[in-house]
């Protein structure tokens, strides 16, 4: 419908620039924890609807270029805004959810800065007179493969606003030209703005993972950060003990959780860096460069910019329905309420109580959704133990998938059938080897169920006691010297003849069989 918007980029030469960043420095420990990082989040999280804010256009923003435009999308004269009364509700939802206070009448502002992707000059939001304010969000610490244990964190909320996006520039480094795409333009946003109360890099990285869970259990937002659905603007300072906070920097549109974690230690490494070298550090706006992982400097922001915050005079206050009367014009905040479904948090709660599993387990469990979809399912069957279900996941399952490089959302594995291996191991059909041998087959697209896979390749566990004698006493015949080193004390021995055991009997074998045979031919 629009044609592209165009403008030249080019430097004083005619040519592009080429950046080198400088090598990064490591500090100690020591050095780190003479310095308080202090880090507040904004993150921003596009609403799931059909159409966008304030127009009628589609919200598939990554279709065919400026193909999702209306003409209020284009800023053309004449055009007005009409509020989407779906991501009013989306808002009131994520509210709800984090535990914020709702304004009964909030009201839209104009922020008024010019950029080619925004053909109006200003951007609809709601800085003064938010649609919530003043909540919190609780959770989970956890690194993984980090040898420290979870522990619970609260970040503040200052509020919570609707507005909308802005549209996409293009850069064509090879012509010179940016083309503007507008389909994103008018996208509805929630801009969620957390006090600056975290204290390190995994602190941020895990309060956005549970944002992301939270906003999808309410059906607002997707939060596929690849996919630019959520992306995460981190506020960075430092300042030791006792003293005055820190100049702060802005680290602008973050788009993975990882990411996050490794902006803000760089952003906090770099701000060291300056200190223990007399530098001072300036408030400036920064972006995340995540080929060579480091922030890269956008614009300098010593002089406060100034917006110009007006009252959108085309929109009138947002009111809404607090008390769940009869007002089917307004958005009923008592009924959102109730269609509140099971939070992250209490489902950790729910899972510790019922199953027993231990608090890192749940962390983890509920932290991928597919894994937590997979082990409510399996542990539906009564004859098996939860426990087992989760360290078959947690360990097994996901090693399989790293193996492979297989996305965790994107693999086609029966529940059954995991199920099935847990039953087959129990029974001593087979053993922890062969179940990993066919998990790995399963999940590679097999169709066929365990059982089958295990008939077709003659993968049963051998547990008749003749043949595990027979086994241990060719393997102690093969290898003298090892059996005379177990004798005389060296338990490495035992666990090489063991080891041996189970490769001549590809892996078969009933290894607790083969324990107790062996230790008893040993002391012969």
């Amino acid at each position: 419908m629009f044609n592209l918007y165009r403008f030249r980029l080019k430097c004083s030469c005619g040519n592009s620039l080429l950046w080198k960043y400088p090598k990064q420095q490591s500090y100690s420990t020591k050095t780190k924890n003479l310095w308080k990082p202090v880090i507040g989040l904004e993150v921003h999280a596009q609403i799931i609807s059909n159409s966008k804010l304030f127009s009628g256009a589609k919200c598939d923003f990554a279709g065919l270029v400026n193909d999702c435009v209306s003409p209020f999308d284009a800023s053309i004269p004449g055009t007005l805004p009409v509020l989407n009364k779906r991501c009013v509700e989306a808002g009131v939802l994520a509210a709800l959810a984090l535990s914020c206070k709702i304004n009964p009448v909030s009201s839209f502002d104009r922020k008024h800065y010019f950029y080619a992707d925004l053909p109006s000059g200003y951007q609809i939001t709601q800085q003064r007179s938010p649609i919530a304010q003043d909540g919190f969000l609780q959770f989970q610490v956890h690194t993984p493969g980090v040898n420290k244990p979870p522990y619970t964190k609260i970040s503040k909320i200052k509020q919570i606003q609707l507005e909308q996006d802005s549209g996409k520039s293009l850069h064509d480094e090879n012509l010179h030209m940016s083309l503007v795409d507008l389909n994103r333009a008018g996208i509805p946003l929630i801009e969620v703005v957390f006090e600056p109360d975290l204290e390190d890099a995994e602190e941020a990285a895990s309060l956005v993972k549970e944002l992301i869970m939270i906003l999808d259990r309410i059906r607002c937002c997707s939060g596929r950060m690849e996919e630019g659905a959520l992306r995460v603007d981190a506020n960075v300072s430092i300042h030791r003990q006792d003293e005055p906070l820190g100049t702060r920097t802005e680290i602008k549109n973050i788009y993975s959780v990882r990411a996050v974690a490794n902006a803000i230690n760089h952003e906090i490494a770099r701000q060291i860096r300056i200190k223990e070298e007399g530098g001072t550090v300036i408030n400036e706006t920064r972006s995340w460069d995540a080929a060579g992982k480091v922030t890269v400097a956008m614009r300098d922001k010593e002089i406060k910019q100034d917006y110009r915050y007006m009252p959108e005079p085309n929109l009138p206050p947002l009111r809404l329905n607090m008390n769940g009367n009869d007002q089917s014009d307004l958005v009923n905040v008592v009924s959102l309420r109730e269609q509140l479904p099971e939070l992250p948090e209490e489902t950790r709660q729910k899972l510790m109580t019922t199953y027993g599993l231990s608090n890192i387990n749940v962390i983890q469990i509920v932290n991928e959704n597919t894994l937590l979809k997979l082990f409510l399912e399996i542990s539906r069957d009564p004859k098996i133990d939860p426990k087992k279900v989760v360290n078959i996941l947690l360990n097994d399952f996901l090693t399989v998938l790293n193996k492979h490089n297989i996305p965790i959302d994107n693999f086609n594995v029966q529940p059954d059938h995991i199920g099935q291996l847990i039953h087959m191991r129990e029974g001593q059909i087979i053993n922890i080897v062969i179940l990993r041998n066919v998990l790995e087959i399963v999940v590679l697209g097999d169709t066929r169920t365990p059982e089958e896979i295990v008939q077709s390749k003659n993968w049963q566990m051998i547990n008749d006691p003749v043949k595990i004698e027979k086994l241990c006493t060719d393997v102690m015949n093969d290898n003298p010297k090892a059996v005379q080193k177990h004798k005389d004390g060296n338990k490495r021995a035992f666990n090489f003849l063991t080891k041996k055991i189970s490769q001549n009997s590809n892996d078969l074998a009933n290894m607790a069989m083969v324990a107790n045979t062996l230790t008893e031919l040993l002391k012969k």
